[in-house]
């Protein structure tokens, strides 16, 4: 293993994702972005739309259920249930984006890692990615049946007076973190065919890094117009890290 490999292996999280921005703009990978970019476009950019109507209302019910000994915190709370609600809503609709989008990301992945490494990515044209599409689709249903019993346990969190309206919002924004780096990790995981339960073993070795990249996407997914964009530049950095840190740790069965 060379000293710049090694060096690669100790960037942070945060790194990924601003490598992300310089990758899908990179020759040759920029086509594959499109798709993704659209259905983000579409589905995210419509839900924010129609969130930021809804947003006081949504914000009232939480601060209604602050008991009288806790109003003198309420100028803190405040922020916290903002932050809440419109993760809980982004993580919601990026969900859903990535199930509709998830061939094209995982295609997306597949040209990246091709273009990183050097080695030519497997001749995937069209009806091969139909014919992978209820595989990959699979694929997101155990993410999100790992994700539902773990988000529901949270949300409980939100009916305890005191508790839902302050430590509530922290841990959801960790899980959250958490949950996103597993999305957006698992495409090119998926392409190797390694299983989900590897996946996540793998991603536990390094988890304040992958803590790092999810919360940074989670970060900017709550932006106007930077999370319009962030679907792409989350899968490309997440292809940069599965290079440089998993890639050989598994086999390379595609």
């Amino acid at each position: 293993m060379t000293n710049s490999t090694k060096s690669r292996k100790r960037l942070s999280g945060f790194h990924y994702i601003a490598q992300g921005w310089q990758l899908i703009t990179r020759p040759g990978i920029k086509r594959f972005v499109l798709l993704p970019l659209l259905a983000n476009i579409l589905l995210l950019g419509g839900s924010f739309w129609w969130l930021y109507g809804k947003l006081d209302v949504w914000i009232q019910w939480t601060l209604d259920k602050i008991p009288n000994w806790m109003q003198w915190l309420s100028y803190l709370i405040f922020p916290l249930a903002v932050i809440s609600v419109v993760l809980v809503f982004t993580y919601f609709f990026s969900t859903l984006a990535n199930f509709i989008a998830a061939p094209f990301n995982g295609l997306l992945a597949e040209k990246l890692e091709a273009d990183l490494t050097g080695f030519p990515a497997p001749d995937t044209g069209v009806i091969d990615l139909l014919k992978d599409t209820p595989r990959i689709l699979k694929r997101e249903l155990v993410k999100i049946f790992y994700y539902i019993p773990r988000a529901l346990a949270l949300l409980l969190l939100y009916f305890i007076p005191g508790i839902g309206q302050t430590i509530a919002p922290i841990l959801w924004f960790i899980f959250s973190a958490w949950m996103l780096s597993i999305q957006y990790s698992d495409y090119p995981f998926d392409n190797h065919k390694v299983s989900f339960t590897a996946m996540r073993n793998t991603l536990r070795q390094n988890k304040v890094d992958n803590l790092q990249f999810g919360a940074a996407v989670s970060v900017l997914t709550m932006i106007p117009i930077v999370n319009l964009f962030i679907m792409p530049v989350a899968v490309c950095g997440a292809t940069a890290m599965w290079v440089d840190r998993y890639r050989d740790q598994h086999a390379l069965n595609r």
